[in-house]
């Protein structure tokens, strides 16, 4: 089966991608939106690759990449924790609603990727992230998209280096 290209969102106040690169992986808990849980529970895959995205801050955008770590989506513990602000009455523990992968950390972008960018360049419309309305925490990205995110999040600038860097680069990402 083939790698597939996701971006998943935190706010950096809450959670970063310098907090992942810390603390080496995580589940990604706390996603309350049934179409990015279905995204995470059917669709995601051990070694799937993850942009990491650092949403509702100045400037939001891509801040590094990360791996899908788990070999499937689990329980999401926070719907059990009535502490937590995730916490839902309704799930149990023989019946669960929410569901979460483990990502782990790859690398932290040489060059960050900003939202405004990425709209401005008429190659990602095709993007969830620049499409109007999108919302959602957890959206796959087109594997042609993927190359381009990458390159950009890599400072690739001539058309050499963006080739050079491109094959290095993903078949790190992909090898690793």
């Amino acid at each position: 089966m083939s790698k597939k290209f996701w971006l998943m969102k935190s706010e950096p106040n809450v959670y970063s991608i310098d907090d992942l690169k810390s603390e080496k992986r995580t589940l990604w808990d706390g996603v309350r939106n049934y179409q990015a849980r279905n995204y995470m529970m059917n669709e995601m895959s051990q070694g799937d690759v993850v942009f990491f995205y650092h949403s509702n801050t100045d400037p939001s955008g891509l801040a590094g990449i990360a791996k899908v770590s788990s070999s499937k989506a689990v329980a999401d513990p926070t719907q059990f924790d009535k502490r937590s602000d995730y916490y839902d009455e309704a799930a149990t523990k023989e019946k669960p609603r929410w569901f979460c992968v483990e990502i782990s950390y790859q690398a932290k972008f040489e060059t960050f990727v900003p939202l405004a960018q990425l709209k401005e360049d008429p190659r990602f419309k095709e993007l969830p992230l620049t499409q109007r309305g999108s919302r959602l925490s957890v959206q796959p990205v087109p594997d042609k998209l993927a190359e381009l995110l990458l390159d950009m999040g890599h400072g690739a600038s001539s058309a050499t280096s963006l080739k050079q860097k491109r094959k290095s680069k993903l078949s790190e990402t992909l090898r690793g």
